[in-house]
Parts: C-alpha cells; structure tokens; sequence
C-alpha cells in the first residue's frame, strides 16, 4: 500500500509542476486589484475606443486588395495580435463591441505563428498515440475556417461586419465546399483569397462563383484566365459587381469589342491588368460614338500584349478625361518601344509611376530620337535588355537606352524623379556630370538633378538591387556626388560587421572635388578599418622588425 501511495504521490506532483507551465494556446487570465472609482474607459465614444484598440492588431484595418502572402507585415505575429486584442473583449461589454469590430472587419486565416510559440503549438498539434509517438499534425487553417465558418452562418450580426478575408494558398485550394458555405452568408464582403480554378471557370468551382455572383454583391477585386472568356462575356449584360475597382484578364481570348463593353459596365474600375491577350489591338482605343468606349483609367497594366503600339496609345491618351486620371503605367513586352516613349510621357502630364520593360535587338541612335521628359514623375523603372540574337559587341545594345536615358535626366527633363531602376551597372557613373577643367573658374557644369536621387542597379533580372543615391550639386561640390553602389540589405547592419568596423556600419561616399577627381572621406577615428587578417599580418610585422632592431 505504501509502495502505491509513492506512485500516486509523485502522479499528483507531475501533473502540478505540467499545470504551472505557462500555456500559449489559452487566454491570459489578469487579476488585478481592486480599485475603488469609475472606470475612465467608460466616458469614450465607442468610436474612440475602437480607433485605440485597433494599435493593438495594426492589420485589421489594412484595407488592400492584396492576397495573404502579398500582405504580410515583416516582424509581426498576426496571430498573436489577434490573440490579444480576443483579450480585450474580456474586459466589459463595450470593449466586446469594440473587439469584435476590429476582429471581423478583416479576417486573416494564418497558417503558423511567426514567433517562438509556433514551435510549442507545432508540437501540441501532432496526434500522438502511444504506439505511434510522431503522429501527423492536425491542419490548422482548415480548423480555422470550419470554426470562423460556423461562427459567422450560426450569428449574422457578426457575418455583416466582414468586408475582407483572407487565408493561405493551400488552404483555398482544398477548402473550396467550406469557402463557399463562407461567402453565401457574408453580404458585405469586398474581397476575398480564392482558388486558381474559380478565375477560369472550373466545374469544381461553379457552387463557390455562384455564392460570390449572388450573395456577395460589393465585390472589388475579380480576375478571369483563360477558360472564361463566356462569363467574362456574359458581364456587360448582367451587371454584376457594379463596385468593382481592380479588374485581371489574362490569356483570354476576346475580341476588341467585348473587351471595351465589359470594361464600360463599370463606373468605379480604376486598375486594369491585360495580360497575352491575342486578339486585342488598337481597335480598342478608338472612339466610336455609339458604341462604349474604354473608360478612363488609373492604374493600367499592359503585359505580352504586341498588338498594342504607341500611335494607338497616343490616341487613347488624347481624351482629356483619360489623361487626368493615368498616374501608373506598366509596360512590360508591349508593342510600345522604348525609342517611343517620349510620345507616352508627353501625353501623360499627371503620369506619377512608369515601368517599361522591353529585349531589344539593335542598338538606339540617340540623335534620332526626341529626349524623354516629364514633370511629373516620381518613380521610373527602365529595364531593358539585350536579346540572346543581339551582336556580340563590346557595348551591348541596352547600353545605349540607358546613355540616352542619363542624357535626358542630365538635361533636366525629370524635376520630380525621386526613384530610379535600371538594368545597368554603368548607369551611376553616367549620371554624374562630366568634371570641369582645373582652374575653370567657379561656374559649375550643368545637371539637371535637383533633389537626391535613389538609383538601384541590377546586371541580370535575377540578382537583387544594388542602391546608389546620387546627389545633385551645390555651391561647395560643383559636381554632385553618389554612395558607393551597394546591395540592399534586410539585415542592420551594426549587427552584423566586425569589431573592426567599431561595431558601425561604414558609410562609403564618393564627393567629388571640382576638379574631377573624388575626395576620400576620413572616418571619426581617423583611422579606415582593417580586416582581422591585416591585424594579423601588422602584429606579426612588428614583432619581427623589434627583435630585428635589437
């Protein structure tokens, strides 16, 4: 009998000692003193108090149209945001109203947690038996949108509060039946992650589009591939999601004019992504008076689409109403050359955002070609490249857009460029003006730089942007002067330099002298920093000359 009240004994400490370990997965429980007084919380507006609680769960108010892995936020736990502002809710009932609008305005299903509990919950996860001790771990996003789903059709007060929802790859892959028992019952739903299958008409898909088509009405966001070139059509007929804002074809196979009706039956459509559409020319930015015509759009992407040149870009571009409202454009593989561009921009005067891409195979005469310049814009991504059929010369051909491009920025065509990427490793070099003569006198030579420019370089698509930030010049550096190219980072670098360094990151700054050459920068120290191996080598050195000397 003693030997079994030992055993028990030592039972009931174990499970004691398991029970004072901290839990993760369970809700932090306060026990706070009395306090005699009125509680204070209780004067604001509940409008006050939800503004203060969503610094709490900073996400649940990033209101963009970005699927899930497009949106992740660097150095957060969304899960654990959410975790604790599901605590406030404890508090009262005011704060329950106010938690719960937070919480269900934009529900984010994510896969793991981004801290140190994700490895105690991966553990608890598992289904262990006792003849089985490495057991398969439970999927917890599919858990989590059986619950959210169950949640929201068994309360409708909480279903009309969700406007986004979004949730992992794989998890709207294989949940598509719980997906659609999801937004059958969410009416003011503005956007959601779905599968690939439901943008091109997938008979897997049908019930899912058709919970979307007829419950969910406040859509923003749609896409079409190829596969629905019938529904895609069916929409200037149907007048289905009139809120519609961001709009993605790509690989359909349309005539102009479906293109251009469908694209009228939206009054509020502000981005647009046509992307290797075949059978799409000019024809649709022609205007015909009694047929509808392309609205006017911010946002416009052009994509492997050749049919589209720059004579019926300019046409398009000629309505006024059309041009006020262009700010971004991207052109990627069009029929639109880069040798043209100055007729875009000169019809582009609110143009904010440009980027062009284009292989090209001959080498541009710069003296042919009008300069580009716009006064408007802040951001230009010029990436050209050489095709593989290209001579193989001493210069490739790409070298000469870019020498015609530093040409026009040195020309003072771009007041307002603040940011600037090409494929070019020569690019810095060229927009620092040429050196003046020694003794030249005080008159400095001529750029057209203004403000400090932000250059990232790359050699090949692949590699990662180098940065460089070009300073125009001034009354004591006649020339300008530009960082040491360098690659950006996502690491500080104060922790990740040697002692050598002083524990600092070195800041490497070319500053020309007005005479065309550079001045070398000394550090605070007074001293440049060396490596561990010239340490090595100078204490080495010394010794040796001391015993030498005697």
């Amino acid at each position: 009998m003693k030997f079994l009240k030992h055993i028990k004994s030592k039972t009931r400490l174990k499970h004691e000692d398991e029970a004072q370990i901290y839990d993760y997965a369970a809700p932090t429980t306060y026990s706070p003193k009395s306090r005699s007084g009125r509680d204070l919380t209780s004067r604001l507006p509940i409008k006050l108090l939800t503004s203060i609680l969503s610094y709490i769960c900073p996400h649940a108010y990033d209101d963009n149209y970005l699927s899930l892995e497009e949106s992740m936020r660097d150095g957060e736990c969304m899960l654990c945001d959410m975790r604790e502002l599901a605590q406030c809710a404890l508090v009262n009932r005011r704060f329950l109203v106010a938690t719960q609008t937070i919480l269900y305005h934009n529900v984010r299903i994510d896969p793991v947690h981004y801290c140190e509990r994700e490895i105690e919950l991966a553990a608890r996860r598992k289904r262990k038996s006792f003849f089985e001790r490495n057991g398969e771990p439970i999927d917890a996003p599919k858990q989590r949108v059986e619950q959210f789903s169950r949640t929201v059709r068994d309360n409708q007060s909480l279903a009309i509060q969700v406007e986004f929802l979004k949730m992992p790859y794989m998890t709207r892959e294989t949940c598509i039946v719980d997906l659609a028992r999801t937004v059958s019952v969410l009416p003011n739903l503005k956007y959601v992650d779905l599968p690939e299958g439901l943008y091109a008409d997938d008979r897997s898909c049908m019930t899912l589009k058709q919970a979307l088509e007829h419950r969910c009405p406040d859509l923003r966001k749609m896409k079409y591939l190829h596969g629905a070139e019938r529904s895609f059509a069916l929409l200037s007929h149907s007048k289905l999601w009139q809120s519609l804002e961001i709009l993605e074809l790509s690989q359909l196979e349309i005539e102009p004019n479906t293109l251009v009706s469908v694209l009228a039956t939206f009054p509020v459509l502000h981005e647009v992504k046509l992307e290797e559409l075949p059978l799409i020319d000019d024809s649709i930015f022609q205007q015909r008076a009694p047929a509808p015509t392309l609205p006017p759009i911010t946002i416009l992407t052009l994509q492997k689409t050749p049919g589209l040149t720059a004579g019926g870009f300019e046409a398009y571009l000629s309505q006024p109403h059309v041009r006020e409202v262009l700010t971004h454009l991207t052109l990627l593989d069009t029929g639109i050359s880069p040798d043209e561009l100055y007729r875009v921009l000169a019809m582009s005067p609110y143009l904010k955002t440009l980027r062009i891409n284009q292989t090209i195979q001959r080498a541009l005469t710069p003296s042919t070609v009008p300069p580009i310049a716009s006064r408007s814009l802040e951001t230009l991504q010029f990436e050209i490249e050489s095709s593989d059929t290209s001579p193989h010369d001493l210069q490739p051909p790409s070298e000469s857009y870019y020498q015609y491009l530093s040409s026009s920025i040195l020309a003072g065509n771009f007041p307002s460029l603040i940011s600037l990427y090409a494929l070019s490793t020569t690019l810095p070099s060229l927009l620092l003006p040429p050196p003046s003569a020694p003794f030249a006198g005080s008159k400095a030579p001529t750029s057209g730089l203004r403000q400090t420019l932000m250059l990232y370089t790359k050699s090949i698509p692949e590699h990662d942007w180098y940065l460089t930030v070009i300073s125009p010049p001034t009354s004591t550096n006649r020339r300008g002067s530009a960082t040491a190219t360098r690659p950006i980072s996502l690491y500080n670098g104060s922790t990740q330099l040697g002692p050598q360094w002083g524990d600092k990151a070195r800041d490497s700054v070319i500053v020309g002298n007005g005479f065309g050459g550079f001045l070398a920068v000394p550090s605070e120290d007074g001293a440049r920093p060396s490596s561990s191996h010239g340490h090595k080598h100078k204490h080495s050195w010394s010794k040796s000359s001391k015993g030498w000397m005697g």
